[in-house]
C-alpha cells in the first residue's frame, strides 16, 4: 500500500481535525471544513433569506477564509459566536460577509463575554446547575468588571483592560487567583496573546494560607440542634452535621434508604449538585436516631433551578443559621465531620468521596483544621489500644 497521502490532502488537515474536536466536545453544534483553499463552517442553520425551506438544515457558512494557520485561528472563534447566536436563536446571516474578518475578534466585548458564556455552558451541559453557579460565582462578576473598566477607558486595548481588572482584586486573595483564572480562561476561549502571564499576578494565596476556624466541638454541635425551634430546619442542620454536606446539598440528595430504615444510614448525592453523584455514611452513626434523621422534612424552598441557583440556595441556609443565632457557619459542620472521619480512621481517599472532592484537596484543606484537642484525642486513643511495648 502507498503511503502517498491522496492529492486533495493538504498541511492544515490534522490540525482541522484537532480543532474540530474541540468543537465537538464543547458541543457546539458547528464545525469546520476545507474546500481547496478556503475554509468553510457548516452545521445546523436557519434558512437563508428568500429560501423556500421553512426549518433549520445542515449548511455551509461561507466566509472567505485562507486554508492557512491564520484562517484557521479566526474561523474557530467565528464557530464560537456562531453556535452562541443559534443557541440564543440570534443568528442572521446578513452579518456574515464573506470578508475574511474574524466576527469574535471583530465583535464588541460584551458580545465576545455572551458567547464566553454560552461555550462556557455548553461544556458542562452534563452539569448545568453547577455550571450556572460556578459561572455567577467565578467568572461573571470579574467579566462585568473588566466590561465596566472598558467602558470607562475605551481608548485601551484587551491585554490593558484584562491587566486593570486583575489590579482591581486584592493581592494574595482568593479573589485575585479566581479573577486570574477567569481572565486566562476568557483570553483563551478568544485566543488572544497576553503580552504578561497571569499567574506571575496570583501571589501566595492557597488553602494553607486562609485564615483558621474554631470548629465547634461535637458537644457543642448537639446542644446546638437542640436549641432550634423550626423543625424543619433543625432536621437541614442535623443532616449537614451528620453528613457533612454543603449548604445546598442538603436539598438535592436521595434521602429513600435513610428514612426506610436501612441500617447503615447511607444517603445518595445527586448529579445535579456542585460536585456530582456520590454516597455519604454518618459519622456518628448515632445521630441518625439522636437527630430523628429518618422522619424529618425538608424546609419549602425553591429549589427548581430553572428559576434559582445552588449558590441562592446555600444562602438560604447559611441565612437560617444567622437567624437562629447559631454560633459558627455551616461549613464548620462539614469541617467538624471531617475531622471525625480523621479519629474514626476512614482513609483519606474514602472520606475525600464522600465529601465529593480530590485526595489533594482534602487534605491540603481539612487537615489543617486538627487542633491540639484533636491531637490530644488521638494521641489517647491510640495508646488505648494495642501498641509496641517500651523496652526496659
Amino acid at each position: 500500500m502507498s503511503d502517498t497521502p491522496p492529492l486533495d490532502a493538504h498541511p492544515l488537515d490534522e490540525r482541522i481535525a484537532q480543532v474540530n474536536q474541540r468543537l465537538k466536545a464543547a458541543c457546539l453544534g458547528v464545525q469546520i471544513e476545507r474546500r481547496g483553499q478556503k475554509l468553510n463552517l457548516r452545521g445546523t442553520l436557519p434558512p437563508r433569506p428568500g429560501s423556500s425551506r421553512q426549518r433549520p438544515h445542515q449548511q455551509r457558512l461561507s466566509l472567505g477564509l485562507p486554508a492557512t494557520a491564520s484562517g484557521l485561528k479566526q474561523i474557530e472563534q467565528t464557530a464560537k459566536v456562531v453556535a452562541a447566536q443559534l443557541i440564543q436563536k440570534t443568528f442572521d446571516w446578513r452579518q456574515y460577509p464573506m470578508n475574511g474578518e474574524s466576527c469574535l475578534l471583530q465583535a464588541t466585548l460584551p458580545e465576545q463575554v455572551d458567547a464566553f458564556e454560552v461555550a462556557f455552558r455548553r461544556q458542562r451541559d452534563s452539569h448545568p446547575a453547577a455550571a450556572k453557579t460556578t459561572w455567577e460565582a467565578a467568572y461573571a462578576p470579574y467579566l462585568r468588571q473588566l466590561t465596566a473598566i472598558a467602558a470607562s477607558k475605551p481608548n485601551l486595548t484587551l491585554p490593558e483592560w484584562i491587566h486593570l481588572t486583575v489590579m482591581s482584586t486584592r493581592a494574595h486573595s482568593r479573589s485575585r487567583q479566581m479573577c486570574c483564572t477567569a481572565m486566562a480562561a476568557f483570553a483563551n476561549f478568544l485566543q488572544v496573546e497576553l503580552p504578561f502571564d497571569l499567574k506571575d499576578f496570583w501571589g501566595n494565596y492557597g488553602p494553607q494560607k486562609a485564615q483558621f476556624r474554631d470548629l465547634p466541638t461535637d458537644e457543642q454541635i448537639v446542644a446546638t440542634f437542640a436549641q432550634i425551634p423550626n423543625p424543619a430546619w433543625r432536621f437541614v442542620y442535623g443532616l449537614m452535621a451528620t453528613y457533612g454536606l454543603r449548604n445546598h446539598e442538603v436539598f438535592f440528595c436521595d434521602y429513600t434508604a435513610l428514612t426506610q430504615g436501612d441500617a447503615s444510614g447511607v444517603i445518595q448525592v445527586l448529579a445535579t449538585t456542585k460536585t456530582g453523584y456520590h454516597e455519604v455514611w454518618p459519622f456518628y452513626p448515632e445521630w441518625v436516631e439522636q437527630f430523628q434523621l429518618r422522619e424529618g422534612q425538608l424546609p419549602a424552598i425553591n429549589t427548581d433551578l430553572n428559576h434559582t441557583t445552588l449558590r441562592r440556595i446555600g444562602q438560604r441556609v447559611s441565612a437560617q443559621f444567622r437567624r437562629y443565632g447559631i454560633p459558627f457557619s455551616p461549613y464548620s459542620l462539614r469541617h467538624a465531620w471531617a475531622i471525625r472521619t480523621i479519629h474514626f480512621g476512614i482513609p483519606d481517599t474514602v472520606a475525600a468521596r464522600m465529601m465529593g472532592h480530590s485526595v489533594r484537596i482534602h487534605t491540603q484543606t481539612y487537615h489543617r483544621w486538627i487542633t491540639r484537642r484533636d491531637q490530644q484525642r488521638a494521641v489517647e486513643s491510640a495508646l488505648k489500644g494495642d501498641r509496641p511495648v517500651a523496652p526496659s
